[in-house]
């Protein structure tokens, strides 16, 4: 699996831009996209497109906006585009406005990133590798700060409803972007728990989970996504901050007899 500098080239990071509104940022993102060959100009709308559908969902963290829309022919090659704002623009996040750092994904399929997805949900973890990336003065900087983060003891989990699965689902509305950054996050909270061996993390679309909810024990998802699923039958944790260790570790032992 590709990691995280792998898929961020240099000519696809842009430092201290202006964007107009939440639209022309994810234009501006979608712009290194095409200049660095990854996808082209219909992947763009692809994701503005997403966002006027399903609602700033890509909004994952404070101050964070992972911009992506499904695979498809618009994308040339897995990569990814990293842009910092000068002046922060609003989503519509109830939670984490406003967004000052705009990453934009384009992937032939959910699993070829994950590994840079993990990567990149450590940093923004990071209060000081966090930091430094807004401090960071040059495409050569981010990189480096970026390529520094190159991954028990058994419990048995029963949830709140008696029985469980030890399946989880994360959720957005296309399976490759937000729902992968979610599913980090939330494993690397089992592993601390040392549930890791036991409870396994699946990352999908709003369709599958549909599908496969009641082969879970949760579903893990952002507000937008849990209004659109509706009423699966189990229980659905809404999660603010996809990086929050703290926040996932508190929905856990919500659901789980912790």
């Amino acid at each position: 699996m590709a990691d995280l500098t792998e898929l961020l080239a240099e000519d696809a990071i842009a430092l201290d831009v202006e964007a107009a509104d939440w639209e022309d940022a994810v234009r501006r993102a979608g712009a290194l996209l095409v200049r660095t060959g990854v996808a082209t100009d219909s992947y763009t709308q692809a994701m503005i497109d997403s966002v006027h559908e399903r609602g700033p969902y890509i909004v994952v963290a404070p101050g964070f906006a992972f911009a992506h829309a499904r695979p498809s022919e618009a994308v040339q090659r897995t990569g990814m585009s990293w842009l910092r704002l000068t002046t922060p623009v609003e989503f519509g996040h109830r939670a984490n406005d406003p967004v000052g750092l705009v990453v934009a994904l384009a992937a032939h399929d959910s699993k070829a990133h994950q590994a840079a997805m993990a990567q990149l949900a450590r940093v923004l973890a990071d209060p000081e590798k966090k930091a430094a990336l807004e401090r960071a003065s040059s495409p050569q900087e981010v990189r480096a700060i970026l390529g520094e983060n190159q991954a028990p003891r058994a419990k048995t989990a029963t949830t709140q409803r008696g029985s469980t699965k030890n399946h989880i689902l994360t959720v957005c509305g296309n399976g490759i972007g937000t729902s992968i950054f979610l599913k980090s996050t939330l494993e690397k909270v089992l592993e601390r728990w040392g549930w890791g061996p036991y409870v396994s993390v699946e990352a999908t679309d709003t369709v599958s989970a549909k599908g496969n909810a009641k082969e879970a024990d949760l579903i893990m998802t952002s507000g937008e996504i849990a209004r659109a699923l509706g009423d699966l039958g189990v229980p659905v944790q809404v999660i603010a901050d996809f990086t929050s260790h703290k926040e996932v570790d508190a929905a856990l032992r919500d659901s789980y007899d912790v």
